[in-house]
């Protein structure tokens, strides 16, 4: 297949989100906006990844209004407050200038493990119960009253995402925080209405959050939601066992608002489940009929996360090597997915979707866990 005219370079639109390629940038962490508050390095970023060709720029995870919505990390951006959303209108205007659309991630971080920094003030972490993981504690559990404050506190800001000129929103359901956290048994020992003994049951708080984004953004506004099996603190952790459970997961939620599913797997090429090669994205986009974004080491041999060996700044793991991109284009020529997001690799090659476009292939790095903290 050649790359230059491949499925990765043809356009994608649904609703308002129009893009000139299949290629998105994933969301990122990298703690570098101070008290919450982005800064003109992070719009020169996101511009300069626009402008290396890529599709669609999702923005690292944001924080909604809620007192411990980043879970005592000050440098977590806030998509919420005035100098905050002052700076996000900037980086959505030279993001679009630079030919590519723009999502902001919106997120609760739910209870976590103790910021190393120190909590800088902030509340008590919330979470649907007091564990982040089996056996680790380390917040409360939310009252019926803050479940309610933090679904309209998601709906705000979708609101300000479609205020500014955004042209989707994403909410982050993934991971181990505060949405996902609802929806692991491990985490949600909940006997209220917003627990239960399915993966559907404890569903609820997302379906809730999902309505409010839609009714704040409207029909036509593009709304995003990013869920995953495995979780920062468990890897093999399974929230929907077989195509079953997983389609009385999504579906309800596709019923509710989302319009596009974005499945984190640590590696994209791996199938979900036995007995078929699609991956959760694949699943997804076959059971609910909407369209998936894959991202999973996209470009990248492993799924280290560029961790240093000792004494080395430099990933001496499978990220520092390079993944053929046959399989991926592949999948996404049969239809198995329809956008598909980079993120280490793209770190590392700001230009990566015009190098893999050109065929600049020996021009690739490989993953250095040193180029997320430099901001460039």
């Amino acid at each position: 297949m050649t790359v230059q005219h491949g499925p990765l370079f043809r356009p994608f639109e649904h609703k308002t989100l129009k893009l000139r390629n299949r290629i998105a940038m994933a969301p990122m962490t990298r703690l570098a906006s101070p008290g919450g508050v982005p800064t003109a390095a992070m719009a020169a970023y996101y511009e300069r990844r626009a402008l290396g060709g890529v599709g669609l720029v999702i923005s690292e995870g944001t924080v909604v209004d809620r007192p411990s919505s980043s879970t005592g990390w000050p440098q977590i951006p806030r998509f919420h407050g005035e100098a905050p959303l002052k700076m996000w209108k900037s980086v959505v205007e030279k993001v679009h200038h630079a030919g590519a659309a723009m999502a902001p991630q919106i997120w609760h971080m739910g209870v976590q493990a103790d910021n190393p920094e120190g909590p800088v003030g902030l509340p008590e972490a919330e979470g649907p119960s007091r564990f982040y993981a089996p056996g680790k504690a380390n917040g409360r559990a939310m009252t019926v009253a803050d479940i309610e404050a933090t679904v309209e506190a998601f709906a705000r800001s979708a609101r300000h995402a479609k205020d500014l000129g955004c042209d989707s929103v994403e909410i982050h359901a993934a991971h181990g925080y505060l949405i996902d956290q609802f929806f692991w048994d491990a985490t949600n020992d909940r006997t209220d209405r917003y627990g239960g003994g399915t993966i559907a049951e404890r569903s609820r708080f997302a379906l809730e959050i999902v309505k409010a984004v839609r009714e704040a953004v409207g029909p036509d506004f593009a709304v995003i939601l990013r869920l995953s099996q495995w979780k920062e603190s468990d890897f093999k952790v399974k929230l929907a066992h077989n195509p079953s459970e997983l389609e009385s997961w999504l579906t309800p939620l596709a019923a509710a608002g989302v319009d596009i599913f974005h499945c984190s797997q640590r590696r994209y090429w791996e199938p979900e489940y036995e007995g078929s090669d699609l991956n959760l994205a694949g699943w997804a986009k076959k059971i609910t009929g909407c369209p998936t974004i894959t991202v999973g080491s996209v470009g990248l041999q492993g799924d280290d996360w560029g961790k240093p060996a000792a004494g080395d700044a430099r990933s001496k793991g499978d990220d520092a090597k390079l993944r053929a991109l046959d399989d991926l284009l592949e999948r996404l020529d049969r239809g198995e997915f329809d956008v598909v997001a980079v993120g280490r690799a793209l770190i590392t090659n700001p230009e990566w979707a015009a190098m893999v476009q050109d065929g600049r292939f020996d021009q690739l790095k490989g993953y250095d866990v040193e180029d997320l903290r430099r901001i460039a």
